[in-house]
């Protein structure tokens, strides 16, 4: 604003300069020409006056008319010159007549001979300096006797024109001064209000809405500002209004229940609410404004979203998506967003985790499924080696020793598969509750490795152990305990002979990471969301022969999540499994 300033002062200011400066152009030599004139007419006037006091004394008498000359040039401050028709001086203040040469041909004399007065400005040898010299003839009865000139020195002249135009010059110094003033007080008034009113702008754009400028007086600036203060406080409702209105909207987009994702015209995705990171778990903040074939992993979704595109219709679908060792099922509703002009803006998806209904659902298809599978093979055994004992095999007694081991046997089996499912029933109920206090992971893998010790050296297998740091976490020891040894356990029966289970532990900042690495068969990279699904076996043969239920891992990981622990899967065919659990140090409260 001080720029502003400068630019209608400064123009302001040499425009009255220039005007000033010409002013005194014009005056200055009107002002010399207006005192030459007055000069003019006093030295006309005194040429008269010399004139008729000459009239009486006579050409002969030159001591009389020189003692005349002499006094009245003393008087006039003036040089006082008489001449002849001829042009011989006949009286002259500053110098002996005698000694002077003929004058009828100075310029002056030559303009007086013709009857008028003659005017010159020349330098005179005798006074050595300017003189204004003035002739003008003398009459005697109508006839010319002579010429009478004046001379008068210029040093008066110059001083009188010095003082005019200092005169000028420090009048309209002041003049400038007094404008200059008055004109920066006035461009001050204007410009002060514009100035607030510029602030205040700036302060609106750059979102302070509650910037106020001063109103002033009842001008134009003062009606500015008056607009401007309306235009703040409209401003200021609007922006709070629509904040508070974003703020329900950000409310209610992150706190749905279900996913959001909003992809505009070009492919890009600009909105991805807090419950796709439940669904996709991982940092779906990342996917803002990139490509969503290159953010989203699922060729599913992918596909899903490019037909929207293409067909620019409402559509809906349900997926069944591999989310690290999970596998979710969600129901998917995709639209376009339409604008005014008709035209694509981009589309909007939003994804319901239907994972819990179809795992019900599923549930209790394959409950009675699973279950009468998992019994008849037991069942089967105890109904034909007990119809074979009664039969007579019974009054064999190897035969009898032998069938009746089976059945001991079966009979194990069965139970160990009725208390799974008890066990399973209690942890996913709702009155379980776990019972929390300081378990040192490492004292539990000992225990552990001292229960499957006879187990693994029937194999030969090497149980290992490391451990790094603390291993000291607030948890249940029973159920811990029952998780590492399932782990272990299924490491044992995957892994063939001579080989190596480890259990690793490592302590973290606010988390302590328990590892159990087998060398044994490995999981398939598709079976690897289903391993926890209850009575899912990856080699069913095997784990049937080993007395496995198929409910170990169902159990592993229901008791990790109530521990709140991370539970996740890394296998290759052929090179090993590695199940990571990461506890956390101190209890997480729901």
């Amino acid at each position: 604003m001080n720029s502003y300033r400068f630019r209608l002062i400064f123009p302001l200011s040499l425009i009255i300069l220039v005007v000033l400066g010409a002013l005194g152009a014009v005056l200055g030599p009107f002002f010399k020409e207006f005192y030459h004139d007055r000069m003019y007419d006093r030295v006309e006037k005194e040429a008269a006056l010399i004139s008729y006091h000459l009239q009486e004394v006579t050409v002969s008498d030159q001591a009389y008319l020189q003692d005349i000359i002499g006094e009245m040039s003393d008087r006039l401050d003036v040089r006082i010159t008489v001449i002849t028709e001829d042009g011989e001086v006949i009286g002259e203040s500053h110098e002996d007549p005698a000694l002077m040469d003929n004058h009828l041909n100075r310029p002056e004399i030559q303009s007086a001979i013709g009857g008028e007065t003659g005017r010159e400005v020349r330098y005179s040898q005798t006074v050595e300096e300017d003189l204004l010299f003035f002739a003008t003839p003398l009459e005697l009865d109508d006839e010319i006797e002579g010429f009478l000139r004046l001379g008068l020195e210029m040093d008066e002249l110059n001083s009188v024109y010095q003082n005019i135009w200092t005169l000028i010059f420090v009048s309209f110094f002041i003049a400038f001064l007094v404008i200059l003033i008055l004109t920066t007080k006035l461009t001050n008034q204007m410009v002060r209000p514009v100035e607030d009113a510029r602030r205040v702008a700036n302060e609106l754009a750059k979102g302070n809405f509650s910037a106020r400028t001063f109103e002033g007086a009842d001008l134009e600036t003062g009606e500015l500002n008056r607009s401007i203060n309306v235009l703040a406080e409209n401003l200021d409702q609007v922006t709070k209004t629509y904040e508070i209105q974003q703020e329900r909207l950000e409310t209610l987009i992150e706190n749905m229940g279900s996913g959001l994702i909003l992809i505009n015209s070009k492919g890009d995705i600009t909105l991805v609410n807090r419950s796709c990171k439940e669904i996709f778990d991982e940092d779906t903040d990342k996917w803002k404004n990139q490509l969503y074939y290159k953010a989203i992993k699922h060729k599913e979704i992918i596909k899903f979203i490019q037909e929207i595109f293409l067909t620019e219709k409402r559509t809906r679908t349900q997926l069944k998506l591999s989310i690290g060792i999970y596998r979710r099922h969600v129901d998917v509703h995709g639209a376009p967003i339409i604008g005014t002009d008709e035209k694509l803006k981009g589309i909007v998806v939003v994804f319901h985790d239907i994972t819990e209904l179809k795992k019900l659902e599923q549930a209790r298809k394959d409950f009675v499924a699973n279950v009468s599978h998992e019994l008849k093979t037991p069942v089967t055994s105890l109904k034909g080696f007990t119809e074979t004992l009664l039969d007579g095999a019974m009054e064999d007694d190897q035969l009898r020793r032998r069938f009746l081991t089976i059945i001991s046997k079966e009979s194990s089996r069965l139970e160990g598969l009725i208390n799974d499912l008890l066990e399973l029933s209690r942890i996913e109920g709702s009155k379980f509750q776990l019972n929390w206090e300081q378990v040192n992971i490492e004292t539990l893998a000992d225990e552990v490795f001292l229960i499957l010790a006879e187990k693994a050296s029937a194999k030969k297998m090497k149980l290992d152990k490391k451990i790094t740091g603390s291993s000291t976490i607030q948890g249940d020891p029973h159920r811990l305990k029952q998780i590492l040894i399932n782990l272990v356990n299924n490491a044992i029966v995957y892994t063939s002979e001579e080989g190596t289970v480890t259990v690793r532990v490592k302590e973290q900042t606010e988390t302590v990471l328990v590892e159990v690495e087998d060398t044994g068969i490995g999981i398939n990279k598709k079976e690897v969301p289903r391993i926890f699904e209850r009575f899912y076996r990856v080699d069913r043969a095997r784990s049937r022969n080993s007395g496995g239920t198929g409910l170990g891992l169902a159990i592993v990981k229901h008791l990790a999540e109530a521990h709140h622990a991370k539970v996740t899967v890394e296998s290759e065919p052929g090179k090993g499994t590695v199940f990571r659990l990461m506890f956390y140090k101190e209890r997480k409260t729901d």
